[in-house]
């Protein structure tokens, strides 16, 4: 799968959390937000060693 799907379906899942939770300080939300900042970062990485 590629990593940009990957991180559009994550994120995806951050806003239904934020919807089911209300809370961005939820610890489901706060776990799914480091998740995705784990794969932008792997992406951004990723993009920087092609330059």
């Amino acid at each position: 799968m590629l990593i940009q799907i990957r991180i559009e379906q994550e994120r995806q899942e951050m806003y239904l959390l934020v919807g089911k939770y209300g809370d961005l300080a939820h610890p489901k939300v706060i776990k799914q937000s480091i998740l995705l900042d784990d794969l932008i970062n792997q992406y951004n990485n990723k993009d920087d060693k092609g330059k």
